[in-house]
């Protein structure tokens, strides 16, 4: 059986991409995807696409990757972009928006926010029609088995990890190494079969949580003179978005 290791939303925390690559590592997985987000809310956005780019076979596009190279007034864009270099700006220009490959028989797709575009975010408790909508086709998507829809679809974003069924189809979101809002760990999934297999054969997917030093994440984040630090720290040290009003 094959594994794919797929993470996502790293966002320049560094002691979180550690834990995970050192989990990746003690299972024995050599295949790891990257559904984007590696840079912003974090401190370490360079070494984050460093390490990205050193340990993941395939890496798509985020949100974050795609308005960090683009003028903006906002400072704590600025600051963001200003850690990265010419180099790993272009890096980031020209990731793809999306991959897909057959696995036990599945066509699966990944992406980092939705087939339409990496800014359209959708949740586990929308609508089941906008939750559907994830497995359409569009000009976006590499649709390269032509007009196969997905049987599978694994995306990132919404830092919130979850599997859902719907008459065969699986929707699975990876959650986030770097900036998790469900519990404090950071999160992951293997997706398990035969790769390139088109027979359909044994498919599993696992969501995996791993514990890493928030208190050095925190520590490295102050030395850092980031901005919207406490913020951050809310959501590291709570898990709760920043955007949730008490």
């Amino acid at each position: 059986m094959d594994k794919i290791a797929v993470i996502s939303d790293i966002h320049g925390n560094i002691p979180a991409l550690q834990s995970v690559l050192k989990d990746i590592r003690a299972r024995e997985i050599h295949k790891i995807i990257c559904l984007g987000d590696l840079v912003g809310k974090g401190p370490h956005s360079s070494i984050a696409v460093d390490m990205v780019n050193q340990y993941c076979e395939t890496v798509i596009m985020g949100n974050w990757d795609d308005f960090i190279t683009k003028p903006s007034e906002s400072h704590t864009i600025k600051w963001h972009r200003d850690q990265l270099t010419y180099q790993q700006k272009n890096y980031l220009k020209q990731l793809p928006f999306s991959v897909e490959f057959i696995m036990s028989g599945r066509l699966i797709r990944l992406f980092h926010a939705s087939p339409r575009s990496v800014y359209e975010r959708i949740q586990p408790w929308d609508p089941i029609d906008r939750r559907l909508s994830l497995f359409e086709n569009t000009i976006n998507t590499q649709n390269i088995f032509g007009k196969r829809e997905p049987d599978v679809i694994c995306y990132g974003d919404i830092h919130n990890a979850y599997i859902q069924n719907f008459k065969g189809k699986t929707l699975c979101n990876v959650g986030s190494v770097g900036n998790p809002l469900e519990i404090t760990q950071a999160s992951y999934a293997i997706l398990e079969g035969e790769y390139g297999l088109e027979e359909t054969g044994s498919f599993s997917i696992q969501l995996i949580r791993v514990p890493y030093d928030i208190e050095l994440a925190v520590k490295l984040a102050k030395e850092s003179g980031m901005p919207d630090l406490e913020t951050y720290i809310q959501e590291l040290t709570t898990a709760r978005y920043r955007g949730i009003k008490e």
